[in-house]
């Protein structure tokens, strides 16, 4: 059976991954499952985004060149690339020519909308006299969706 890949930052590459005066890191390990019926880039963005929307990753966080990454993991640039594109295209990051890669503060703006917009909707759950059960569940068949 193959065995996954996995990327952590060296402590001679992370600059990759910090500007200066930016604490964060990419301190958790990013995988690749080969036998997995997800594609690499999927594999790649997904992890990127959950680091992001969770935080762990903060707002100006440097990432590592599409090279660098491709590089490490073992795949082809093309890979990476693609997962870049896709979390730009989501505002998750942002790329700045030759100052890099960073993860965009229009992610953080993002997760801000979607606290409003959740608000909102529990005030509305709560006048129509549904149960915080009732109301998630609506909010789980939407996400299904």
């Amino acid at each position: 059976m193959a065995e996954a890949r996995s990327v952590r930052p060296s402590p001679a590459r992370r600059s990759w991954f910090c500007p200066p005066g930016v604490s964060a890191s990419i301190d958790g390990v990013i995988s690749l499952d080969p036998v997995s019926s997800v594609p690499p880039y999927e594999q790649v963005r997904s992890q990127l985004a959950r680091k992001i929307t969770d935080r762990e990753l903060a707002v100006g966080t440097r990432l590592p060149t599409v090279r660098a990454l491709a590089a490490e993991l073992g795949i082809a640039v093309n890979t990476v690339a693609r997962a870049y594109r896709e979390l730009e295209e989501a505002g998750l990051i942002e790329t700045r020519g030759r100052a890099g890669t960073v993860v965009s503060a229009a992610g953080e703006r993002s997760r801000e909308r979607v606290l409003r917009a959740a608000r909102a909707y529990a005030s509305t759950a709560r006048e129509q006299g549904l149960t915080a059960d009732e109301a998630l569940e609506i909010v789980r068949a939407a996400l299904a969706d």
